[in-house]
């Protein structure tokens, strides 16, 4: 699907020569630049509103996603991969076989086997085995689809998330949920269809190139919303200006807009003009949408929720709120998961983030599936990696940075509930079965939402570029 094709169609001749100048280098631009590989898979969009709704190139068993992401890397041996013989060889060194040719961001290569001090316990049907600091989670697991065989090939923070979210490691990429609004555009009216959500003592490392739009049109990219007061901050009329006095400007400049937008075609403009109208419309929608005191006592002791304050259980009732006014992408940052040793241990710090993610997120799911929502809503948790087999000292114990092997579940939207898919070795260094790396990760998203992932690509700089660069296979097993 080359939407970029259509929006090149409402560019007048005058904006490619401003744009490019004038002579044969500039009419083999536009050939470049019009080229469609993909056939039948291009589909028309309205030029004038880039965030039209589209259907996607095959049924879809998602037509929205609500992605938990874990800044930090939560341990699977403290959560979710329960190893035995980790606990009887604790303490002694790894076997060499099992060292060679891996990477890691701060071990030197000393360090000694570590098994978790965490107590177990099976739940639902499935059997999925989970620790005693997750017990929602677990109660909910016959409705979750686990993959234990989660591999990433980056190893430090940053460039990690912007791996799990863009395909790449390096920023300039889109992220995600740039791509599928970009391929389905948005039933939002009045709110943006991309929402970014945010928890924890800061922000995600990376910060805004995680829910960046790269290339792609500024329409597609992440919007961050406050979790409490303003969702947006100066949103709201300043003091003496009226609501007549705010449309006459907003006239006048949709008016200059699109006379400029006349003489030159230039799709960002038209990104312009949409961007005021929705900041005219978000300041009656995003007050209404922030009230969770309209919410009942039930529902929001579900979820642990307090109208007002500023939490990740906050942020994950107003993502529901959210997927019901219409928003195609949420995605909820929560951070404090890097769990090293010192003041970040797997004791006290990963009890307190755990206490603040579980009830939550294990209430999102049951909420949308009682008001119907979780068949088409896909729901992520996960992290941009998972941590070592290995203790790391630092004045008390954690772990580092591992990238073969860590946990991710996903709920709804056309996965297999009660689902455990893939297996670790019995020390936890990496995948025995069914290894789901990040691209094939994304590539069945993208399935579930309706897409090929190779064939949602966008021209840029000569290129068809895609989420899942060259790689990535539907992971079809976890698909109901």
């Amino acid at each position: 699907m080359d939407l970029h094709q259509e929006l090149l169609r409402a560019s007048t001749r005058r904006h490619l020569f401003a744009q490019t100048g004038f002579g044969l280098g500039a009419i083999a631009l536009q050939q470049l630049l019009s080229e469609n590989s993909y056939g039948s898979a291009t589909t028309t969009v309205a030029a004038a509103d880039p965030m039209a709704v589209r259907p996607p190139q095959f049924p879809a068993k998602a037509k929205r996603v609500i992605y938990l992401f874990m800044a930090g890397g939560p341990s699977q041996f403290e959560l979710f991969s329960n190893k035995p013989k980790l606990r009887e060889l604790d303490g002694q060194v790894p076997p060499p076989s099992l060292m060679q040719g891996k990477r890691f961001a701060f071990l030197k290569g000393t360090e000694k086997l570590l098994g978790s001090r965490r107590s177990f316990k099976k739940y639902g049907e499935c059997g999925m085995e989970v620790s005693e600091l997750l017990p929602h989670i677990g109660a909910v697991s016959d409705e979750l689809c686990w993959i234990r065989s989660m591999a990433t090939d980056v190893f430090n923070h940053g460039p990690a998330k912007l791996f799990m979210n863009t395909g790449f490691q390096v920023p300039g990429r889109p992220s995600l949920g740039a791509w599928a609004t970009y391929g389905l555009g948005s039933a939002a009216k009045n709110l943006p269809g991309f929402v970014v959500l945010q928890s924890g003592p800061r922000g995600p490392r990376a910060g805004a190139t995680l829910w960046s739009n790269g290339f792609l049109p500024s329409s597609y990219q992440g919007v961050p919303f406050r979790s409490q007061g303003d969702a947006i901050l100066d949103l709201q009329n300043p003091s003496g200006v009226t609501a007549d006095n705010q449309r006459a400007l907003f006239d006048y400049v949709r008016a200059l807009n699109e006379e400029r937008l006349g003489a030159t075609g230039d799709p960002e403009i038209q990104t312009r003009i949409n961007a005021y109208e929705m900041a005219y419309q978000m300041q009656t929608s995003s007050p209404e949408l922030m009230d969770l005191a309209k919410e009942t006592p039930e529902t929001l002791a579900l979820y642990g929720a307090t109208p007002g304050k500023a939490s990740y259980a906050n942020n994950c009732l107003l993502a529901r709120r959210l997927i019901e006014r219409g928003a195609r992408f949420v995605q909820l940052y929560h951070t404090n998961w890097d769990h090293h040793g010192g003041g970040e241990n797997l004791e006290g710090a990963l009890e307190q983030v755990t206490a603040e993610v579980d009830r939550a997120s294990a209430a999102l799911v049951l909420d949308l599936k009682r008001r119907g929502l979780l068949e088409d809503t896909l729901v992520v948790w996960g992290g941009e990696f998972g941590r070592t087999p290995m203790g790391e000292v630092r004045g008390t114990i954690g772990r580092d940075h591992h990238v073969e092997g860590f946990t991710m579940w996903m709920a709804g939207g056309g996965t297999k509930a009660g689902t455990i898919y893939g297996e670790t070795d019995e020390l936890g260094f990496g995948a025995t079965s069914d290894r789901v790396h990040v691209h094939d990760l994304n590539a069945t998203m993208l399935h579930l939402l309706g897409f090929d992932h190779e064939r949602l690509t966008y021209r840029f700089q000569g290129r068809d570029f895609r989420l899942t660069d060259v790689h990535g296979s539907v992971v079809h097993s976890i698909l109901a």
